[in-house]
């Protein structure tokens, strides 16, 4: 059997991946399938820097907006997603191109990931349930009670993580520490990936991250939040997406929106500093762009993976 190419592009937030895999998806009549974790989620899209109509337009966008922002999104559900998402692209005769700043995501496509059993939506649901009711602290208190090793390695705060370590332990009998030491599930070994990451000069990319923070701004972002919040529980998957908590507390009094915008740029570099280091060193790279220029990468496909 001959192995289907799939493109995967990453690199750090405001770089450019998302407007490079639409040119290289109008080039080469492809399908651009999200691998961000934030953006999978609905009720920010301006915020989490979700294509815009014009782009969806262009070219088909799959995994934006799928699901609601109490829900819970794992690895392995993600990769189970864009899986078959895939599979539908190269039904319809288009190149797959997975597109995201997520580098655990787009790593448990490439590289695989340990084989933990899916957990039924009841066990989920009483987590969160239980979580909600405890808050963090005392929901991370009792999970060290159960499962010392995973809770050590998780940051008591991270709501998303601690339901999923809880509803793990309490649907398999088993630790979240204990499965991930479990031999991989390897990436589907009919598909051929060519990965490439974009890594821009610092000063550039730090000067985007600015930039497109005041043009979510510009484009009715601090609405998004406002209308966000009165409408949503609190705590839920997008409450850590860029900029929203720095906003919210503008929007609740605790500062001025000059100080908010100021704080939210700086939390947006500081992750993108993070992410431009994971890719350098947790993904293997078939190719590196210092920008999101197609033509190198469209001269690339054109000769072949």
């Amino acid at each position: 059997m001959t192995a289907q190419p799939v493109l995967v592009i990453g690199g750090p937030t405001a770089s450019g991946k998302s407007g490079l895999a639409v040119s290289i998806a109008e080039a080469l009549q492809g399908a651009v399938i999200n691998g961000d974790s934030m953006q999978v989620y609905q009720g920010l899209p301006i915020l989490t820097a979700q294509p815009s109509g014009a782009d969806c337009d262009k070219v088909p966008h799959r995994l934006y907006s799928v699901l609601s922002p109490t829900e819970s999104c794992s690895a392995a559900s993600w990769r189970d997603l864009a899986i078959a998402e895939i599979r539908k692209s190269q039904a319809e005769n288009r190149l797959p191109i997975v597109v995201g700043g997520t580098g655990f995501y787009l790593k448990t496509l490439l590289q695989g990931i340990s084989p933990i059993p899916d957990v039924p939506a009841s066990f989920r649901r009483e987590a969160a349930a239980l979580q909600k009711e405890l808050g963090n602290p005392r929901f991370h208190q009792e999970l060290a009670k159960r499962d010392p090793l995973t809770a050590a390695r998780l940051d008591p705060l991270n709501t998303q993580r601690l339901i999923r370590a809880w509803e793990v332990l309490q649907a398999t009998g088993k630790s979240l520490a204990e499965w991930q030491t479990a031999p991989l599930a390897g990436p589907p070994e009919d598909l051929r990936f060519l990965t490439v990451t974009l890594q821009p000069q610092r000063e550039h990319l730090y000067a985007s991250c600015n930039n497109r923070f005041n043009k979510m701004l510009d484009m009715g972002a601090l609405e998004e939040v406002q209308k966000f919040k009165e409408q949503t529980p609190p705590n839920t998957a997008l409450s850590k997406a860029l900029g929203y908590p720095e906003l919210l507390a503008y929007l609740e009094g605790k500062t001025t929106l000059a100080e908010a915008v100021k704080l939210a740029q700086q939390s947006t570099r500081n992750y993108a500093k993070r992410q431009t280091t994971w890719f350098r060193h947790q993904i293997r790279t078939d190719m590196v762009l210092g920008n999101p220029d197609p033509v190198p990468l469209l001269l690339r496909l054109k000769a072949g993976f």
